[in-house]
């Protein structure tokens, strides 16, 4: 966080997770979103007229502030608000010339799986069974044919900046990349629609049913991907569970990263692969 005669900024310093080659596609999506008017950080230019800096054998960029805070519970209201702005980003990225392929898409799991299937039952004991048969189920099942573009990728609670209960930006773009736009809507269903604790979580099909109205304002949905969304939404699950299974099993000593509990993802897993089809996500 800085500050400078009055005006504030992030500096943000990239660390191994993130591919130097991909930093390019970053800076010029958040760029290229703002000055067609959405509302998310803007990457500053340095001396050299680039928005990456060298320094010390990293590289950093220096963003403008989103005025606001993230809300730890969204109302149905502000989930319609969010599915507007979602569907916004796919419609103005169309016209953007730039991609950067998922590496965390369906194709990448089985290997994730495999570096920690000998380990996750630390977690949980059935956790390599469940995640096998998901895997497996996912795989199968997975669609080829559907709407592509740039989708964020990881829009959870804090990467969505409130001001007086109005959205005021999305920040860390840091996983965007091209994928299915219906994926983007599986990933929110299961970031943003489940209600209560870890031991009790369920389903909010309202805020669901919201955040596709808000969507559909802006972009209206295919038939396919509707038909999808189940598949989708097991998949987008599947895909966090094994993320953070992985930093769970592999954390770095010393690291300032804060490690997300797996098992949250479990329970949102089995709700996904007991459903029968989309109408149990939106009516």
């Amino acid at each position: 966080f800085l500050l400078v005669s009055d005006k504030k900024y992030i500096l943000t310093i990239y660390e191994k997770r993130v591919n130097e080659k991909d930093l390019p596609f970053f800076c010029d999506l958040i760029s290229l979103l703002n000055k067609s008017g959405f509302k998310c950080p803007r990457p500053l230019l340095n001396k050299e007229n680039n928005s990456i800096t060298n320094f010390k054998d990293k590289k950093l960029t220096i963003l403008t502030f989103i005025e606001g805070k993230s809300k730890v519970n969204l109302s149905p209201k502000n989930c319609e608000s969010i599915g507007t702005e979602t569907a916004r980003l796919h419609n103005l990225t169309r016209k953007f010339k730039i991609k950067r392929t998922n590496m965390l898409s369906v194709h990448s799991w089985r290997k994730i799986f495999e570096s920690i299937k000998d380990n996750c039952g630390k977690i949980h004991k059935d956790l390599p069974k469940l995640i096998d048969v998901n895997l497996k189920d996912v795989e199968n099942n997975w669609p080829s044919n559907l709407p592509t573009g740039i989708i964020h990728a990881d829009l959870f609670q804090d990467n969505i900046i409130f001001r007086e209960d109005k959205i005021n930006g999305f920040i860390d773009f840091t996983f965007s990349c091209n994928d299915f736009y219906a994926f983007e809507i599986a990933i929110c269903f299961n970031a943003l629609c489940f209600d209560g604790g870890k031991n009790n979580l369920s389903f909010n099909a309202t805020k669901a049913k919201n955040f596709i109205n808000g969507y559909s304002r802006i972009r209206k949905l295919e038939d396919m991907e509707i038909k999808n969304i189940k598949v989708l939404s097991q998949g987008s699950a599947l895909r966090f569970l094994l993320t953070r299974a992985f930093d769970a099993l592999n954390a770095v000593e010393g690291a300032m990263v804060k490690v997300k509990d797996p098992m949250e993802y479990l329970v949102r897993l089995e709700f996904h692969k007991n459903s029968k089809n989309f109408e149990d996500y939106f009516f």
